[in-house]
């Protein structure tokens, strides 16, 4: 073996619960408790029929499964066989799934019944075989894939899990670019295991007894990792949600009494606004943050709300995800991304020298980067964009941010989200802060649309809290109350929604193009 005899599979992660706390609840889903012994039963079945359709190590298979039982059976299925998972986006259409398949190298695609419109598209135009779950009895003949259920409840189920070299890649995972196409980040079993005890011993607190709300989506970095892997190795029960929404995420938090609320900012907004006609309250402990910056009034609010702490931590996809955690037992600091997790560095670099990493003091802004071993293998055949995102060792995040004396890192923007207006640095970040802390706003995006005198113009776009008013005219004036002349929106736009990414992000690339092609702003 390339790296001495150690073994390590992500597989182990359920197998290993499944062998201590057998009886305990591992999923909730549509009323129905699956006890670990029952789901690991369930996967090595899974894994046999995938193994008698000539799945092995090292082979590529891709899923299309929303938050359902069978995202789990599959997932820890493929990684049984040795073979490499690779999520897609339940939103994408068929030629963007195609492109996933190619690029990935997928011998398969595993797809839900409700995706199977752009996914079998997507299979058969990449030349590639759909495997079905959840196609139900009487839409066989209009569905004509086969069901891996069916397959498995003939299959010979494995007896455990395919060892591995810790560096052998479990997960191929596509980042959606800011520009061209998505880059498909490796992961390692070594990676992914390690973020998992690290993340367990000292950062989060989940113990065998508590109820996880799983609304993030599986097919991404953070509730494949803080929901699904970390859940399972705590031995904790998952609560299900395939589609949210602030009402049925309530309810389903009452019903469970779940106890841990894992979430994107525009999801605690929603519960926030559930909470107005709901008035029954979870026994929640804590909630966590990531995906996108949460505004400190939507923290203060569901303290107020929910009687509960949000931990709000920072991480990429290429950092598997979490890199900086606000550590549960120590005081929250509102506004910053916490500390680094155990083994992890996160240092703040000079973000205008590209070819080597110059570390800066403590309390000056830079491109936040990262070193340790939550770090991916790299981008999937692409050497140059993996030269460019590692430099030195470090992996360059994109991020400008500053590091406190006590190592509490604060993200102020995206590099390149970052406005130049009159020859000064405005970062959205801070704009959105204001703004969010006026009681209309639900959601906030800055961003600048190029201007012929200024360079750059400051716009904002927001939607507003269900039954409130306001109008752009207003927002402009309550942001230039609070922000310095230079940096205040000339314009702000009211949306019904704004454009989002998987994780939760807004995509201002979107809101720049639709608004550049306007007249520039006055």
């Amino acid at each position: 073996m390339p790296h001495g005899y150690a073994t390590m599979s992500v597989a182990s992660i359920l197998a290993e619960t499944a062998h201590r706390m057998p009886d305990n609840v591992a999923l909730i889903f549509n009323g129905q408790e699956i006890a670990y012994r029952d789901l690991w039963d369930q996967t090595r079945r899974y894994a046999g029929a995938l193994r008698d359709l000539g799945v092995g190590p090292g082979d590529r298979v891709a899923l299309m499964i929303p938050n359902v039982p069978d995202f789990p059976r599959a997932y820890y299925a493929v990684l049984a066989l040795g073979a490499v998972v690779v999520p897609i986006h339940a939103l994408l259409k068929a030629t963007e799934i195609e492109y996933v398949l190619r690029d990935s190298g997928s011998k398969l695609l595993i797809c839900a019944a409700p995706l199977l419109g752009e996914g079998a598209k997507g299979a058969a135009l990449a030349g590639i075989d759909t495997l079905s779950v959840l196609v139900p009895d009487d839409m066989v003949e209009q569905l004509p894939f086969p069901r891996l259920e069916d397959a498995a409840a003939g299959a010979e189920p494995i007896d455990s899990y395919v060892p591995r070299d810790p560096v052998d890649t479990a997960t191929i995972l596509y980042t959606s670019g800011t520009t061209g196409k998505p880059k498909g980040a490796e992961g390692c079993h070594f990676a992914l295991v390690e973020q998992v005890n690290v993340l367990l011993s000292g950062t989060f607190d989940f113990l065998p007894t508590d109820r996880v709300l799983g609304c993030l989506p599986l097919f991404h970095t953070f509730g494949q990792t803080c929901v699904m892997n970390m859940g399972f190795r705590a031995g904790a029960a998952i609560v299900l949600v395939p589609k949210f929404d602030g009402a049925t995420a309530l309810q389903l938090l009452n019903a469970h009494a779940c106890t841990i609320m894992t979430g994107v900012p525009t999801m605690y907004i929603a519960l926030l606004e559930a909470a107005k006609t709901n008035p029954e309250r979870p026994p929640l402990r804590y909630g966590l943050s990531g995906g996108a910056a949460i505004p400190v009034a939507v923290i203060e609010r569901m303290k107020e709300v929910y009687g509960i702490d949000i931990h709000e931590g920072y991480g990429l996809t290429e950092t598997s995800p979490v890199a900086s955690f606000n550590h549960r037992g120590k005081p929250t600091r509102v506004g910053t991304v916490g500390q680094p997790i155990w083994g992890v560095d996160v240092e703040i670099a000079d973000p205008e020298v590209d070819h080597a990493i110059h570390l800066l003091p403590r309390g000056e802004l830079g491109e936040i980067v990262i070193r340790g071993h939550n770090l991916m293998k790299g981008y999937l055949n692409l050497p140059e964009a993996n030269a460019e995102a590692v430099v030195d060792g470090w992996f360059r995040t994109g991020d400008l941010g500053t590091k406190s004396d006590d190592d509490y890192i604060t993200i102020v923007d995206r590099k390149k989200d970052m406005i130049v207006r009159n020859g000064y640095n405005v970062y959205p970040r801070e704009v959105e802060e204001a703004l969010s802390t006026h009681p209309a706003v639900a959601l906030v995006a800055v961003f600048g649309v190029a201007h012929e005198t200024h360079g750059q113009e400051i716009m904002a776009a927001v939607t507003l809290m269900p039954g409130s008013e306001a109008t752009g005219e207003e927002l402009v004036a309550f942001a230039q109350e609070r922000v310095a002349a230079y940096k205040f929106p000339r314009r702000v736009e009211i949306l019904e929604v704004l454009p989002l990414g998987p994780s939760g992000k807004v995509l201002k690339r979107e809101l720049v193009a639709r608004y550049e092609a306007q007249t520039p702003v006055g």
